[in-house]
C-alpha cells in the first residue's frame, strides 16, 4: 500500500472508533511506531483536525467527518458475501438491520461496482445444515442483548433449559455472544445461579432489556471465559453413533436439533458424529430408536442408555 493510501486508509480507522492507539494503526498497516508518528503530523498539517490523548491514543476532533466512502470492486464483493452469511448464520433481528446497513452501502457505490455486484449476486449461496429455527421460539433477540452489552444494563431472560424441558426466569449480567455449532450463545453472569452461564439464544423465549445497570468490570472477559472454560466446543460430548443405511434416512431432520457435525457411509452403515452438550439429554432422543444404533463412542453413553432403560423398565413394571 503506498502512502497516500495508507493516510486515507488511517483517517477512516480514526473516524471508526472514538480513541485509536498508535500500536493499532502499526500492527494494522504493519509500520513501525515512528512511520505512525509522522504519518499522523502529516495528517494533522494536511489540516485534519486530530487530538491526542498521552498514553491513550488519537482521535479526530468532535464534528469532523470525512465525505461519504467510497468502495473498492474487491471491498463490495466481500460485503456481498458478508450479506449472505449474514442471512444464514444471523437471527431476524440482526438480517433486517445488516439488510437496511446494506442498502445504505449500495447507494453510495459507483454504477460500475452496482453493476458487478448485481451480477454477482446469485452467484453466492451460503447453504446452512441445520434446519432453520421453529416459530415456538423465533430466536430475534441478536439486537437487544448487543444493545445490553454496549450499555452495560442487565438482560431478563424467559429461557428453556432442554435437559429439563422446564421455562426459567432469568436475570443476567451479559459478558459476551459467541456463534458456535450452528448457534449463537449467550454468556453471562446469572443472578439465579450465582455463576457464569451459557444460554443457546434459540432457547429464548423472551428477552427485556432492564433498565438496571452492571458493572462489567467485576466480570471476567469474554476472552477469559474461553479460555478459563477451555476450547469451547470441547465443553461438548463427541458421540459417534452407527446407523443401518436404509434406516438412517427415517431420522430426517432430527439430527440437526441434536447436534449432528459430520455424517458419512460406512459400509452398510451410516456412521454420524454429534456434538452433546447433555449425555442424558441425548440418551433420551436415543431410546426412540430402540436397538437400531450402535454407540461406537463414548463408553459413558452406552452406561447412560442401560441406566435409561432400566429406569423405563422399573418404571412399567
Amino acid at each position: 500500500m503506498n502512502r497516500i493510501d495508507r493516510l486515507s486508509a488511517i483517517l477512516i480507522q480514526l473516524q471508526g472508533k472514538k480513541i485509536v492507539k498508535a500500536a493499532e494503526i502499526s500492527e494494522r498497516f504493519n509500520i513501525s511506531l515512528r512511520t505512525v508518528y509522522r504519518d499522523v503530523r502529516a495528517l494533522q498539517e494536511a489540516g485534519v483536525p486530530i487530538g491526542a490523548e498521552a498514553g491513550t491514543g488519537y482521535y479526530l476532533v468532535e464534528g469532523y467527518h470525512l465525505p461519504p466512502v467510497m468502495f473498492s470492486r474487491e471491498e463490495a464483493a466481500a460485503l456481498l458475501t458478508g450479506e449472505k452469511l449474514m442471512a444464514n448464520l444471523s437471527d431476524h433481528s440482526n438480517r433486517k438491520e445488516f439488510s437496511n446497513a446494506m442498502q445504505k452501502i449500495k447507494a453510495v457505490l459507483r454504477g460500475s461496482e452496482k453493476d458487478f455486484l448485481e451480477s454477482l449476486e446469485d452467484n453466492i449461496a451460503v447453504v446452512s445444515r441445520r434446519p432453520p429455527v421453529g416459530e415456538e421460539f423465533p430466536n430475534r433477540f441478536l439486537s437487544d442483548i448487543q444493545y445490553a452489552l454496549g450499555k452495560q444494563q442487565m438482560l431478563q431472560l424467559d429461557y428453556f433449559a432442554m435437559h429439563s424441558e422446564t421455562l426459567t426466569k432469568r436475570e443476567v449480567e451479559p459478558i459476551g455472544i459467541i456463534y458456535t455449532s450452528g448457534n449463537w450463545h449467550l454468556i453471562a453472569w446469572c443472578r439465579l445461579r450465582h455463576g457464569y452461564r451459557d444460554f443457546r439464544m434459540d432457547r429464548i423465549k423472551n428477552v427485556s432489556v432492564s433498565a438496571d445497570s452492571y458493572d462489567k468490570t467485576r466480570h471476567i472477559t469474554l476472552k477469559e471465559y474461553m479460555d478459563r472454560y477451555g476450547e469451547y466446543e470441547a465443553q461438548a460430548h463427541m458421540v459417534k453413533l452407527r446407523f443401518p443405511r436404509a434406516f438412517a434416512r427415517r431420522i430426517g431432520d432430527q439430527k440437526f436439533y441434536y447436534g449432528l457435525v459430520e455424517e458419512q457411509a460406512v459400509g452398510e452403515c451410516i456412521e454420524m458424529t454429534f456434538l452433546a452438550p447433555c449425555l442424558e439429554w441425548f440418551g433420551r432422543w436415543l431410546l426412540v430408536w430402540g436397538s437400531v444404533p450402535e454407540i461406537i463412542s463414548p463408553a459413558e453413553l452406552a452406561d447412560k442408555m442401560k441406566e435409561l432403560a432400566l429406569e423405563i423398565k422399573q418404571h412399567y413394571l
